[in-house]
């Protein structure tokens, strides 16, 4: 297998060649000869399929030019779609390195498993390409901090999918707040249920002939294949995913943060377990998380496999202050007075749903827009990855806290724990050998 270090050293020597193997096809379809960037989608179970929805959406500036999984049957059904939903074939790629290697390629998109963003977003900016990267932007915090730095050594952009950062009517709502809407914010409350099914007990297998194992594992250290984690229950394996904290919980308390106007907190407590079911499942399915500021807090809670509302809502963030109280979800926002009396509110008109996999919806529309905009025109990103990746390190640092059982000081600057060797070793992450980041 090609490590990683070996394929950035033959990306450098080989770039000359590059111009000789792109077809007429490519070349037609480089930004300068009609000022469409092109995009190449990675990662194409689920959430992939709203990136196609978003960048037809934006078709008039974009294109998908290239398709990427290490799973071909998912591959080939995914350039199917894409045939139909832009009117063009893509090219197809099971390996994503062959992907930096094409220069008519303006952006990646990245919609993987955790464990590859950071590495994959990494090598996508050495290699000169802007990243659209899903949440969370890292597997881990030591990750988070080296894509920040690459981002700035590399100067190309990355936009973290956190989308409500591009809601119109989230955008309001917090620029409200900040305005005074319901005085001094000092408390916010965000939380997430969902109805998930035991993921049983997994068996050794032989791997599926459509997928490429070992490029699936990539920067991680080998396991076996196992029935129970392909296509999306690597979620809850520690190895591969992060949990519901940042698989759902990042775009909740990136909101109560914003709104709050806090970055790295001073404290963060963490207690929950495996209830439910008893299974593979290696996180939390029911978990209650504190971020405590020196006069603020943020709490997260969150249910994986209960779905109790609150609120009358799945998902959402309530943000209170000294006047007043916003609650704000993806479908819109409800102001109340200090009593709890309703004093304004506004609807999207339609209704998301935390059962919804995939995500084609109008925010993740405009934060595509707001990318294309900020690689073409310059505009200011909604959700730059330097900004993204403190609610992502927040709630990793909440998993550290679930994993020790204890609560956690953080240096209010950087996010690093303090006087905990033990919970710090927590920071970064095994590689197999080969594949360890170097920005």
């Amino acid at each position: 297998m090609v490590t990683r270090r070996e394929f950035l050293e033959d990306l450098a020597v080989g770039a000359a060649g590059l111009a000789v193997a792109s077809s007429a096809r490519s070349y037609g379809q480089i930004i300068g000869s009609n000022d469409r960037l092109n995009f190449a989608v990675i990662g194409l179970n689920g959430r992939g399929y709203a990136h196609l929805s978003s960048l037809k959406a934006n078709r008039s500036a974009a294109r998908v030019s290239h398709v990427c999984d290490v799973d071909v049957a998912i591959l080939a059904k995914f350039s199917d779609a894409t045939q139909r939903e832009m009117g063009a074939l893509p090219v197809s790629e099971k390996d994503f390195r062959r992907l930096l290697e094409k220069k008519d390629i303006d952006a990646i998109t990245i919609a993987t498993p955790d464990h590859w963003h950071a590495p994959m977003a990494i090598a996508g900016l050495q290699a000169g390409k802007h990243v659209y990267l899903e949440k969370p932007c890292s597997h881990n915090p030591a990750e988070g901090v080296m894509l920040v730095e690459a981002q700035r050594k590399y100067g190309k952009l990355v936009q973290m999918g956190n989308q409500q950062r591009s809601s119109p009517h989230t955008i309001e709502i917090v620029t409200k707040i900040h305005a005074g809407l319901v005085g001094r914010p000092y408390a916010a409350k965000a939380w997430y249920a969902n109805v998930r099914k035991s993921i049983g007990t997994g068996k050794e297998v032989p791997v599926p002939p459509q997928l490429d194992w070992d490029l699936w594992q990539g920067p991680v250290p080998r396991r076996p294949y196992k029935d129970n984690l392909h296509p999306y229950n690597w979620h809850w394996f520690r190895i591969y995913g992060t949990g519901e904290s940042l698989n759902n919980g990042t775009h909740e308390v990136d909101v109560c943060r914003w709104a709050l106007g806090v970055n790295f907190p001073q404290r963060v407590t963490a207690s929950g377990g495996r209830y439910h079911f008893k299974d593979d499942w290696q996180f939390y399915d029911t978990l209650v998380t504190s971020f405590e500021y020196k006069d603020k807090v943020i709490s997260w809670e969150g249910n994986s496999c209960q779905g109790m509302k609150y609120y009358g809502r799945d998902r959402g963030s309530v943000i209170m202050g000294t006047e007043g109280t916003v609650l704000v979800d993806r479908d819109g926002y409800e102001v109340y007075d200090l009593k709890g009396t309703k004093t304004n509110e506004f609807k999207v008109g339609s209704t998301t749903s935390s059962t919804d996999l995939v995500g084609r919806d109008s925010m993740t529309d405009a934060h595509f827009a707001n990318f294309i905009a900020g690689i073409r025109k310059g505009e200011k990103l909604n959700a730059p990855v330097s900004e993204g990746n403190i609610a992502v390190t927040m709630l990793q640092l909440s998993n550290v806290a679930w994993e020790t059982q204890r609560e956690l000081h953080l240096d209010a600057k950087s996010g690093m724990i303090l006087g905990d060797s033990e919970a710090m070793k927590m920071w970064g992450r095994e590689y197999e050998q080969g594949w360890a980041l170097h920005v």
